[in-house]
């Protein structure tokens, strides 16, 4: 099974099978969440739990869940729906359950009541401090005993996960050598991770929580305050992804460019960056989550020079007008915006650039639309994904005057315009790549002399480089080659001679 898809895909996870106290675990949302799953797969193996694959029967479905958008709610609560189908007792876990706790938990009460006998779903919501004793609360959920749902609480007046204490987290030690094969510590000193999708890039979580106070977001009252992991924790459990074939780190965190600042040390990324481009096996790694505000020239430099870090910058610029930027409490116009771009570039002409925008904000103008056209067409990104603005619960923007509030219809037709204009943008970015030298990881062997990677550029999402190459490849070689054609964001490269890199 390959990663967890940009739209929340849900993917089951093929383990061993026992015959008794099965679960089989359903992913959604984004890198982060895989992670968590990984956490609770490893948890609920040290318990004896056994995790069954997509088809095969289990005696509990735990769905990891998404609660970022409207969208990501409603494929979350249609999953767990499909996986009570099966006839399997389920648990919700994740970002929705958290968010919503006991709230969530009657609403499938509510739901069942109205479904005759057969088609009722046996459901029970679990929060983010049911982790550390996950094992237990799936064996009261075979029992069938109903543990009352949180009631949820802005977390970030608690700890990310706990009972795990900041201090505790940071000063724990982390040994490897005592766990067996295909288990590595996570996201604290009792925490321990079981790769479950296997493939040659993985996810490293270098932090949990976000401190930005975004009007449009509600993700740092279900995620917590800001916690960075300690560096020699990150270093010992990349250490054992390159030892376990993984070639591409991914560092994924709510807000990465954050990372270090509750350390005491603003500029940790910067330092601890190239330390992970040296672990054993590890050829390449690459930053997502940056917030522009904190892009630091420093942090440009280190991302642009050093060996085995992928000059790659995934921004959360959101929109490039001002004016909008205020009302969503962020920092930027589009000026500065370019500006970034184009330091960046300066030092990396070929490096990948990427984000996401919202658009349809409460109060958005003309105008306002009229600079992120201007922006989108003069900075030139990589990939850009565009999104309409929706109301979240518990968030400053849903509260705003209904009369500075949007018709759906218009928000509606600014998402198609744009996704139209970023589609045809990204398209013209290929092709400036035609006649550029790449380096390809590859990740899949398609036959024919063909394979499917990534260049240095790309992100999870954002388009893939077919390599045309002469003699046998595998997955994990890292290799140069030269553009010959462009697929919108997907681009064709031939191999070059002697074209295999360390």
């Amino acid at each position: 099974m390959g990663p967890v898809t940009a739209g929340g895909r849900p993917i089951t996870y093929p383990l061993i099978v026992s015959k008794s106290r099965t679960v089989s675990l359903v992913t959604l949302g984004c890198a982060r969440n895989e992670v968590d799953s990984e956490e609770l797969a490893a948890r609920l193996s040290a318990s004896g739990w056994t995790l069954r694959g997509e088809g095969e029967e289990a005696d509990v479905v735990l769905v990891n869940t998404c609660g970022f958008i409207e969208a990501a709610k409603t494929e979350s609560i249609e999953a767990v729906y499909t996986a009570g189908a099966t006839g399997a007792k389920v648990a919700a876990v994740g970002c929705l359950a958290e968010r919503y706790g006991a709230d969530l938990a009657a609403s499938f009460d509510e739901l069942d009541e109205e479904e005759d006998e057969d088609s009722r779903v046996d459901v029970q919501v679990l929060g983010f401090d049911d982790y550390a004793d996950i094992g237990a609360r799936l064996d009261d959920v075979l029992a069938g005993v109903k543990r009352p749902a949180h009631v949820a609480r802005d977390r970030r007046t608690l700890l990310p996960v706990s009972p795990v204490s900041r201090q505790a987290a940071r000063e724990a030690t982390v040994d490897l050598s005592d766990l067996p094969p295909g288990v590595a510590p996570a996201s604290g000193p009792t925490v321990i991770r079981r790769r479950l999708t296997g493939g040659v890039v993985a996810p490293l979580k270098i932090a949990s929580g976000c401190d930005r106070r975004c009007s449009f977001c509600a993700i740092p009252s279900f995620r917590g305050s800001y916690i960075s992991r300690r560096p020699h924790e990150l270093l010992k459990e990349a250490a054992w992804l390159g030892g376990d074939g993984v070639r591409e780190l991914v560092l994924v965190s709510e807000n990465s460019s954050s990372y270090g600042k509750d350390l005491g040390d603003l500029r940790l990324l910067e330092t601890v960056l190239p330390e992970l481009a040296k672990a054993e096996g590890i050829a390449r790694v690459r930053v997502s989550y940056l917030q522009p505000a904190e892009v630091r020239p420093g942090l440009i430099e280190v991302m642009t020079s050093t060996p085995g870090v992928a000059p790659y910058f995934d921004l959360s610029f959101q929109h490039a007008s001002g004016p909008v930027l205020r009302r969503m409490r962020r920092f930027g116009d589009r000026a500065r915006f370019i500006d970034l771009v184009e330091r960046i570039r300066q030092l990396a002409p070929d490096a990948g650039v990427r984000s996401n925008f919202i658009v349809g904000f409460p109060g958005e103008t003309a105008d306002d639309l009229r600079e992120l056209e201007l922006f989108l067409n003069e900075a030139r990104l990589d990939a850009i994904g565009i999104f309409g603005y929706s109301d979240e619960d518990g968030t400053e923007a849903a509260g705003f005057a209904d009369e500075d509030k949007l018709p759906q219809e218009e928000v509606d037709r600014r998402t198609r315009e744009f996704h139209d204009l970023a589609d045809e943008l990204m398209a013209q970015r290929g092709e400036d790549r035609i006649g550029d030298t790449v380096q390809v990881l590859i990740e899949e062997v398609t036959g024919d002399g063909r394979y499917e990677g990534r260049a240095a550029h790309q992100g999870l999402d954002d388009g893939s480089t077919t390599v045309l190459a002469d003699r046998l490849l595998a997955p994990g070689d890292l290799v140069t080659a030269k553009v010959i054609e462009s697929l919108g964001a997907d681009l064709v490269a031939r191999a070059l001679p002697d074209y295999l890199l360390p």
